[in-house]
């Protein structure tokens, strides 16, 4: 993937301030509503328990931005597959997942990348050389 930004150690220090008395819970699980319905009907079950309340309900849902998909732009991946058919259908845009917790509302950025035609694996022998091969 390219551009990928993974977010654990924000969560991990989030979570150690939490603990700590930082931060209140009400600050972390502050989910919005639309989010919350939207891992509850579309996201994918995580298998590690909640990282603030220890439920085995968190959720994965991903959402892509970017200017080339006009009103698809800030939409959930939803049905699974879609980002791939987006890839290949626009040069560029950014896809961000989101856990969930369905139980208390604890919600953080998980990782951000790119996606698009921009980003497609060209061929070995493209790659290697940056010329085309004849053929014949």
């Amino acid at each position: 993937m390219h551009g990928f930004t993974d977010y654990t150690l924000a969560k991990r220090a989030i979570i150690e301030s939490l603990r700590r008395g930082g931060v209140g819970r009400l600050d972390v699980c502050d989910a919005h509503p639309e989010l919350i319905r939207a891992a509850r009907n579309i996201g994918d079950p995580i298998a590690r328990p909640c990282p603030v309340c220890g439920h085995d309900s968190l959720r994965l849902v991903r959402y892509v931005y970017g200017d080339q998909l006009k009103e698809l732009s800030g939409r959930p991946v939803y049905p699974k597959g879609w980002d791939t058919e987006l890839a290949e259908r626009v040069d560029e845009f950014r896809c961000f997942s989101v856990e969930v917790c369905l139980e208390c509302e604890w919600n953080h950025l998980a990782a951000c990348y790119l996606m698009g035609k921009r980003y497609a694996e060209k061929p070995p022998s493209l790659r290697s050389t940056g010329r085309r091969r004849r053929l014949g």
